[in-house]
């Protein structure tokens, strides 16, 4: 499934979605006060969000999901906050973002690829030298989804909103689909839950 096709029903469920994904989540078992802390420091210095309802819904949700790969709190509630700010600030769904960085590097932030390709979202140390004053340090949390949010974000209008053909690019194998296919299987799997 291409995700550009259903790209107009994935942003209008997603608030129904996230609401009765939580609500089932919140039935089955109360966040501990470790969690409860570290969410309400996340949510108060999240200024991606619209209002603070819709930064609880989101953060609590994702949290859920990406609890198995990051088991601690904060540092968990840390990273979807700054994944949420730099997607957003790119015009990207977060959750798109999230995908990426789950084929990418499987939410390791020290992770570099065989070509070199470093941190969360696998970006190239070659921009470094191109944005000198951009920071140093790929593997910054902050400076690794910036970098790689931007430069998704550079092929998706490249390609005038073609996701497959952006992802394709993004992992320098634009002609193939086996990249971008990975990339929607863990949308539609992890990070996406469709009716």
């Amino acid at each position: 499934m291409i995700f550009s096709h259903y790209s107009r029903s994935f942003i209008y469920c997603i608030p129904l979605l996230l609401i009765t994904s939580v609500a089932q989540a919140a039935t089955q078992e109360l966040p501990d006060e470790t969690l409860r802390s570290a969410l309400e420091k996340a949510i108060g210095e999240s200024d991606s969000f619209t209002d603070r309802f819709e930064a609880e819904v989101w953060l609590m949700d994702m949290s859920a999901r990406l609890k198995s790969r990051m088991p601690d709190d904060a540092e968990r509630l840390d990273l979807l906050k700054n994944i949420h700010y730099e997607a957003t600030k790119a015009d990207l769904p977060p959750e798109m973002v999230l995908a990426v960085i789950h084929v990418e590097s499987n939410f390791d932030r020290w992770a570099i690829s065989h070509a070199g390709a470093q941190g969360l979202m696998q970006v190239m140390p070659f921009w470094l030298k191109e944005i000198p004053q951009a920071g140093d340090n790929l593997f910054d949390i902050r400076t690794n989804l910036r970098f790689g949010c931007t430069i998704l974000k550079h092929y998706l209008k490249r390609e005038k909103g073609d996701y497959q053909r952006a992802l394709a690019r993004y992992n320098g194998s634009l002609g193939k689909v086996w990249y971008p296919n990975r990339v929607f299987s863990a949308l539609n799997k992890r990070w996406f839950r469709s009716r």
